[in-house]
């Protein structure tokens, strides 16, 4: 087997061939709303409820997430590519182009979202240009059927219809374990 150089790029092309959802991370400094687009979203534990996700180090938004103590994650769906752009850009106001209400932590829930997780600040760990995030779960949305946002080599995606369901042996609602 042949070695091939590690550097960014090359890392960011094999990673780029595991395809990942793409949510929304809200909180609301005061009054104000704030907000990223995330694709290290992950489901960590199920007793107690943990989730984590992963924002840069170089992040404008994450440091008034932190401060907040709590957050939503908002799990786009296939319609809301335009939300994970808006969100996924710095500056201008990200919610002003997207309807919400605010989940029981008042963080920002985007409507038409596939569902959302609610959750408190549990810990943050450095972790190279990144830090870990983990938010104990606190309240859960209701789920929606329709196709979920993916991001897969670099670009969005939705799976064509009835192919998630396909992917999956077993039935719902114990969609995740």
């Amino acid at each position: 087997m042949t070695s091939v150089t590690l550097g960014p790029a090359r890392f960011r092309s094999v990673l780029g061939h595991f395809c990942t959802g793409v949510a929304v991370v809200t909180a609301c400094d005061g009054d104000e709303p704030v907000g990223f687009a995330c694709q290290s979203f992950a489901a960590l534990s199920l007793d107690p409820p943990l989730v984590l996700f992963c924002p840069a180090r170089t992040s404008r938004t994450w440091p008034v997430i932190e401060r907040a103590g709590r957050f939503a994650v908002n799990v786009l769906s296939g319609e809301q590519r335009d939300v994970s752009v808006t969100f996924g850009a710095r500056g201008a106001d990200k919610f002003a182009s997207v309807d919400w209400t605010r989940a029981p932590s008042g963080a920002p829930l985007l409507t038409g979202a596939l569902t959302w997780i609610d959750c408190d600040l549990d810990a943050v760990h450095e972790a190279g240009d990144h830090y870990v995030v983990i938010g104990r779960v606190t309240a859960l949305g209701e789920v929606s059927d329709a196709q979920p946002l993916l991001f897969y080599r670099g670009r969005y995606t939705v799976a064509e219809t009835g192919a998630v369901g396909e992917l999956f042996g077993w039935p719902r609602p114990d969609d995740w374990f």
